[in-house]
């Protein structure tokens, strides 16, 4: 077995990443809107409520 790399996956790899599908590009975009929207208020109320409830103090 040779410890070359295989140079077919690479120049793959290499192909793949300069030509992304026309939505990869919105997908992105919408998941770092979604992200950047952060944690709303009521949930953010209820993992401390949770996680006030699991301390044993």
């Amino acid at each position: 077995m040779s410890s070359k790399p295989d140079l077919r996956k690479a120049s793959r790899r290499a192909s793949a990443t300069e030509h992304k599908p026309v939505w990869a590009e919105s997908l992105k975009r919408m998941y770092d809107s979604v992200v950047g929207e952060g944690v709303p208020d009521e949930i953010e109320n209820l993992l401390k409520k949770l996680d006030q409830a699991g301390d044993p103090e």
